[in-house]
Formats: structure tokens, C-alpha cells, sequence
């Protein structure tokens, strides 16, 4: 017999009733029936029951044993009485009679219990992994993660690309946030950067003359976490050569919807082709460049209805070149009062001055806004929403931008408070036409809005001869259930145009060819038109895993300051070490200090 099993713990079943067995496992409950101790003994692969009668000999070892202990039992395979089936475990038709018992690994006390799914502080969870890991729903997560995995890699390959690796050291490159730095011993002064996705190199892979590529590729980024981004994550790196957007969209989007529609468990998901909006469209319609389609409500433009109205508010925001939009919100009209002073309050929260609203009831419209409008500017409002007798509308004035992205929050909170998100289902868009630059507010400076590779639609003549702010690019999102799950593009391939983009941009073409190098004399030897994307491996997971957090799908996550409690990272490094690496660390003046030296 095997020294520690002849089964897992999840594989008897009734016909092995007379057998003898061997399982080794954790101890995932004890329960004492007086004359009796059941142990439930868990491993990977699920869970049975042992019995141990209280004249055994192992009795009193067993007694002693504490929770996640690892034991090994060997005993006789019984079949359960019909009253104590279990029909919930897969084993739950028989149970272990142990005769023999053998302490593998004795548990301190748990910090928490493993037993539960009873919530323990993120930080105990964190510092702890290996222990919560250990919980049915965790280790469910991982084996998801490993099949979605599995499954998007065969598909992939099965459309005709190849899994290439690139590097993980690299140079610096200004992809939107930090990048992680590594000295370069044997280059004093100089860095290595982690990097934040293999653009560069997945675009020189198509100069070299292959067509299709693909990676599972970790991207490191230097920047504060938060529920849906870590710093280190998974993507799905894709590029493909001589293809239009369109190219793309049609042999991504069988791709993932085929990995959706396999995980989905009976939940909806969008069949092809996916619903566009253009980058203008989708923050008109729903006050973000990252709709969740689930959400039924669309928001309107309503500013003519209010210029030079009788309520004085919006309509002097109107006649300053502002904006008002309006939130429809069906059914609402019939809520009683504290409904409306609920989302005002809110409202204010936000930091906006309050959320004004109509109430359209079986009489008329209801409402201090109401009360200042002519009845003609009333029925321009209920006629532009597509309001009937019962339904409400609220609104967000002010600043274009500033007023469509608040209608965009109050979008989400009406449906979210009037129940109308769809549920048990995935809704996806593709959003194109992304900006190529924006102005920076702080500085005034024209920046890149989402990649500096791509080709920005009118290329070089559209640089040379229109307003920065006003060319889009050949640039797309996928967004799920409100969440950016891909981002890609056709890129540029030209070195001039290149050159020319950076330098609309603040960069001068020393710059360029200082930090792309490597690209720009590629492009000067024969490039390929090319494009492609990157889909967030661990966005896909949480959403399939209907986890509100990228932690709760990742194996060893770090929290949210970026440390790893598990391991104590990052941690200070020994003074040689750091002169061997010709660095000497100017940490900043502790909070609260002055600065002068004491007298």
C-alpha cells in the first residue's frame, strides 16, 4: 500500500464499501458525538468522512488533534446508513472506520478559521495566504483561473497564432504610468525597466516577419492599486500583421466570447457582433468610455431646453458654454419624497451642489425645476428622454466634461437604486475612435490620451495640418458589464509619423530616437501594417468568478500598498549589496519633520 494514500479525499463512493483505504489530508472539522469522533479530512480533490470509535487506539491522538493538522488514516471504507447520507458531498454515500492513524504535520491555533468562508480582516488574509488559499471558494477561483487560462491558449492557437515570449528587463517607455526600475550592476547608474506590457516588442515581432503572435505576458506598473488593478498583472498580448481594425474585432471577439460562453454557468453573454460606440458616442450616452450595457438607462442632452429658462441656475451654465444632462429614471415619479432627497444628499457626497429633478406624474410634472419651466420646455425634456406618465428625470450641469462624467456616476446609482441592472448576463461594446492626445490640466501640456504607438487616423497629414486635440486614433477598448477588459490598436508603422507624434507630444526627435531606437530603425527597414490588443487575464477571471476584487482571483496578491505581507516585500536590501549597485538611498524627511538639527 502507498505510504500516505490509496484514494484522494474525494474519490470513494459506495462501491468501494469494503475496501480498505489509505487518505492523507488536513483536518477541516472535528465533531464529537460521545462514543464517536467524526473528522472530516480534506485534500484538493474534496472531502470524506472519518469515524473513530472512542475505544480505538488512535483515539486519543486523534482526539488531540487540532484544525489543518495533516494526517494520514488508513481504515475500512463503509457505507452510510440512508438517514446519514450526505448528499451534498461527493463522498457522502460512505464514510472511514480508521484503525490507524499517522500524524504528518501538527497546526498551531489558526489565526482564522479555514473551515469558513467567515470573513477575516484583508490583512490577516493576506499575511496568512497559503492558509486562505486553503478555502473551497479560493481554491475554486485558482482552478478557474487555470482553465480559463488553458482554454483562451487553445483558442488562440487553434486561430493561427503562435505563443512567443519576450523580455522581462527592458528599457523605460512612457506606456502611461511608473515603470518598475532594476539596476544594472554591471552598469553603474543605468536601469533596467520591468515592463508594463510587451508593446514594443510584440510590434517588432511583426517586422520580423511573423504574422500572428501571442502571449500570456505578465505587465509590471508602478501605481496605487484598487479593487479591478494590480501591480503586477496577466494579459493577453496579442499581434497581428496587414490586418484593419475590423481584421481584428473578427478574430478577437469569437475568441472571447467563446472563453465567456464556456465559464458562463447559464449566465447571458452577447452573441457577435458586439455593439460600437465610438469614444464620443459612449461619454454623450452614458458619461464614460466604459458603459455597462446591463444598465438600460441612456443620457440625454437637454441644454436647449434650459437655455435662457426660467430657472436661473442651469440656465446661466448654459449661456456660459456648459452643458445639462439629463438622467432618465423610469417608475421613479411614484417614490415618495425621502427617495429624492436620499440621492440628493448623495449627490452632494459626490461634490456636486445637489441633483435636481422632474417628476412626471398622471397630472403633470412635479418638482422645483419644474415650477420654472414653461410647459413647452417641460414637454422638449419628457419628448427627448422618452419619459412617460410616472417616470423622473434628474440632471448634471456644469462643464462638459465635468458634467457628463457625473451624469455618468448618477447613471449607475439610478439604476443600481430602481434595480433595472440586468442580471446574470455579460454585455460587451467595443468603444473606437479614442483620441490620440489630451491636454493635460495641470500643466497645459499635450499629452498621449491611451498609446503612443498607434496610427492616428489622417497618419502624417493628419499631424501636420489639424488640431492635435481633434485626430482621433485607430485605437479600441472591449469593455464587460462597465469594466475595460481589452485595449488595443492599429499601429503606427512609419518612422516618420512616429517621429512626428512624439514630437506634437514634447518630445524632440533626439528623444525619440534616444528611447525608441530600436522600433524607429525596425520601421526604417520595411514594417508591415499591423495591429492588435491586450485582454486583462485577471479582469476576465474576476468577472467569470463574479469576484468584486482582482485579489480574490490572483494566487499571491499584494494589498493594496503594494506590499506582500506573506513575504515582507519590498524589504530594505544590506548596504553592500546597495554599493555594489552604486546606489545610495536619500530617504524622504519623516512626516511632521522640520528639517532644522537640534541646538
Amino acid at each position: 500500500m502507498h505510504a500516505y494514500r490509496t484514494h484522494t479525499c474525494g474519490a470513494l463512493r459506495a462501491a468501494d464499501a469494503g475496501s480498505t483505504a489509505r487518505l492523507s489530508g488536513w483536518v477541516h472539522r472535528k465533531r464529537d458525538h460521545g462514543g464517536l469522533l467524526f473528522i472530516d479530512l480534506r485534500d484538493h480533490y474534496g472531502l470524506t468522512q472519518c469515524v473513530i470509535p472512542t475505544g480505538s487506539p488512535v483515539f486519543a491522538a486523534a482526539e488531540a488533534l487540532r484544525p489543518e493538522s495533516v494526517i494520514t488514516v488508513t481504515g475500512e471504507v463503509v457505507k452510510r446508513d440512508a438517514a446519514t447520507v450526505n448528499p451534498k458531498l461527493a463522498t457522502g454515500e460512505i464514510e472511514l472506520r480508521v484503525r490507524d492513524l499517522v500524524l504528518q504535520s501538527a497546526a498551531e491555533v489558526l489565526p482564522f478559521q479555514v473551515a469558513t468562508d467567515d470573513d477575516a480582516p484583508e490583512e490577516m488574509r493576506l499575511r496568512y495566504r497559503f492558509l486562505d488559499l486553503r478555502r473551497e471558494r479560493l481554491q475554486r477561483n485558482m482552478i478557474l483561473r487555470a482553465q480559463i487560462i488553458h482554454d483562451i491558449r487553445e483558442r488562440m492557437i487553434a486561430a493561427g497564432f503562435t505563443e512567443f515570449q519576450t523580455p522581462i528587463l527592458t528599457s523605460s517607455s512612457p506606456e502611461g504610468a511608473r515603470d518598475f526600475l532594476v539596476p544594472a550592476r554591471l552598469h553603474p547608474g543605468k536601469f533596467y525597466a520591468l515592463p508594463q506590457a510587451p508593446q514594443q516588442f510584440k510590434q517588432l515581432t511583426m517586422v520580423a516577419g511573423f504574422d500572428r503572435y501571442f502571449q500570456i505576458a505578465p505587465c509590471f506598473r508602478d501605481e496605487a492599486g484598487r479593487a479591478d488593478r494590480t501591480l503586477m498583472f496577466y494579459q493577453l498580448d496579442v499581434e497581428m500583421s496587414f490586418v484593419t481594425q475590423e481584421d481584428v474585432f473578427q478574430t478577437m471577439e469569437p475568441v472571447m466570447r467563446g472563453t465567456f460562453e464556456r465559464f458562463a454557468e447559464g449566465r447571458a453573454v452577447d452573441g457577435g457582433p458586439w455593439r460600437r460606440l465610438t469614444y464620443a458616442q459612449a461619454m454623450r450616452d452614458y458619461g464614460t468610455d466604459k458603459p455597462d450595457l446591463r444598465n438600460p438607462l441612456v443620457i440625454r442632452d437637454v441644454t436647449e431646453a434650459f437655455a435662457g429658462s426660467g430657472f436661473g441656475l442651469f440656465a446661466k451654465i448654459a449661456a456660459g458654454g456648459g452643458v445639462v444632462r439629463a438622467i432618465p429614471a423610469p417608475g421613479a415619479a411614484g417614490r415618495p419624497r425621502g427617495f429624492f432627497d436620499k440621492l440628493n444628499e448623495w449627490a452632494r457626497a459626490q461634490g456636486a451642489g445637489g441633483l435636481g429633478y422632474i417628476a412626471f406624474e398622471a397630472d403633470g410634472a412635479k418638482g422645483p425645476i419644474a415650477k420654472n419651466l414653461e410647459p413647452e420646455r417641460l414637454e422638449a425634456i419628457r419628448a427627448t428622454c422618452g419619459l412617460n406618465p410616472g417616470d423622473a428625470v434628474f440632471f448634471a450641469a456644469g462643464k462638459e466634461e465635468e458634467a457628463g462624467k457625473f451624469a455618468g456616476t448618477v447613471r449607475t446609482r439610478i439604476g443600481t437604486e430602481l434595480d433595472l441592472i440586468e442580471k446574470n448576463a455579460f454585455r460587451f461594446c467595443w468603444v473606437v475612435d479614442f483620441p490620440f492626445y489630451e491636454r493635460n490640466e495641470e500643466t497645459g501640456q499635450i499629452e498621449f490620451s491611451h498609446n503612443p504607438f498607434s496610427m492616428p487616423q489622417g497618419e502624417l497629414e493628419a499631424l501636420n495640418t489639424k488640431d492635435p486635440l481633434t485626430i482621433p486614433a485607430f485605437q479600441y477598448d472591449v469593455v464587460c458589464n462597465g469594466y475595460e477588459m481589452a485595449s488595443g490598436a492599429i499601429r503606427n508603422h512609419k518612422a516618420e509619423i512616429m517621429v512626428r507624434a512624439f514630437e506634437i507630444a514634447g518630445y524632440p526627435a533626439s528623444a525619440v530616437e534616444e528611447r525608441f531606437g530600436g522600433m524607429l530603425n525596425a520601421f526604417r527597414y520595411g514594417a508591415p501594417p499591423h495591429g492588435g490588443m491586450a485582454a486583462g487575464i485577471d479582469r476576465i477571471i474576476m468577472l467569470l468568478a463574479e469576484e468584486p476584487n482582482l485579489r480574490e482571483v490572483n494566487m499571491y496578491p499584494m494589498n493594496q500598498q503594494g506590499e506582500d505581507l506573506m513575504m515582507g516585500a519590498p524589504s530594505t536590501v544590506e548596504p553592500a549589496r546597495l554599493k555594489e549597485l552604486s546606489i545610495r538611498i536619500e530617504l524622504p524627511p519623516a512626516k511632521g519633520a522640520t528639517g532644522s538639527k537640534p541646538s
